[in-house]
């Protein structure tokens, strides 16, 4: 995690980011460290911090900064270049933390765990607007496992984690729209148990998950239906009010990286 010292909208890059909009400091500081509490003290899950650097207000959302796979991180190249900065950040500190930092070829843009997800042993790649198709068969070279390509179809789901949230080996959550045709097949052939939810529940980005065992930490504010869904699967809820980082676009599972 990153703490969002610099955190702001400082442009305009998917459909929920408006300039005029700013997000509260003071409560997207409040937020970020109640999301911080609820992993580190009550879900006992440890947590490295990132150092907040100027001059990049969305190394908050450290999701997107690549993938982690082992003592192996595969660095993102996004699509936007006021994302771009990001990059040597975190090659420079994945490197120093001992991992072994791959790159991908600069013409394929990857936008890490925002668009690449584990399914049990598969993964799950989500392409179009940040990630590129071509790069599933370069992940699957360096990680030696299945990757299934799906596209997103909906801009105000941008990243396969605002629409599509695995909680275990067989169950995920997920939002079918957002997907087309072929890719809701992909995944209905390869999650047993999948829970749709609704766009009322969608745009609230319930998707937007950390799914840790039998627990679901997600933003506040989900349907009453949701949550007997859910509540019928044994999954303990823990919601937390991410408003000012829905104003860019993000909640909770864009605010880790999972190493």
């Amino acid at each position: 995690m990153c703490p969002p010292t610099y955190y702001t909208v400082a442009y305009e890059i998917n459909p929920w980011m408006h300039v005029t909009q700013q997000p509260n400091h003071a409560r997207a500081v409040r937020q970020w460290r109640a999301l911080h509490h609820l992993l580190t003290r009550t879900l006992r899950v440890t947590v490295w911090l990132l150092r907040a650097r100027p001059g990049v207000p969305d190394l908050v959302f450290t999701a997107n900064a690549g993938l982690a796979w082992g003592r192996t991180f595969i660095r993102s190249n996004f699509r936007h270049p006021q994302r771009q900065r990001e990059e040597p950040v975190m090659e420079r500190h994945f490197r120093q933390a001992g991992y072994r930092v791959l790159t991908l070829p600069r013409r394929h843009n990857f936008e890490g765990e925002g668009d690449a997800l584990w399914m049990g042993g598969t993964l799950v790649l989500g392409f179009r607007f940040r990630s590129d198709a071509a790069v599933h068969e370069q992940l699957a070279r360096l990680l030696a496992a299945e990757v299934l390509p799906v596209e997103l179809v909906d801009r105000r789901f941008y990243h396969l984690d605002t629409c599509f949230a695995p909680l275990g080996p067989k169950t995920a959550l997920w939002y079918p729209r957002a997907f087309d045709r072929y890719g809701r097949r992909v995944l209905e052939n390869l999650v047993p148990d999948l829970v749709a939810v609704s766009e009322a529940d969608a745009t609230r980005f319930v998707c937007n998950a950390i799914a840790l065992g039998q627990d679901l930490v997600l933003p506040a504010g989900g349907s009453a239906r949701l949550k007997r869904q859910l509540g019928r699967r044994r999954i303990a809820l823990h919601e937390v009010d991410l408003s000012e980082f829905l104003k860019a676009g993000g909640a909770a599972k864009c605010l880790v990286l999972r190493l």
